[in-house]
């Protein structure tokens, strides 16, 4: 009985997610997250504590 309810939740969720990408504009995750952690890595370098010298 587990494996039929597991597995028709499966199928609902994948028919329904083909029929929201091919009726939606959904964005593309990937270039998203990229986006995303590009911009991270800026703000990350640009307010980052300067390295303390060995000589001070």
């Amino acid at each position: 009985m587990g494996i039929l309810r597991s597995g028709f939740s499966f199928i609902a969720g994948t028919v329904f997610g083909i029929f929201v990408a091919q009726n939606y504009d959904v964005p593309n995750i990937k270039k998203l997250t990229d986006t995303g952690l590009l911009v991270a890595k800026h703000i990350e370098e640009t307010y980052r504590k300067p390295k303390k010298r060995d000589g001070d």
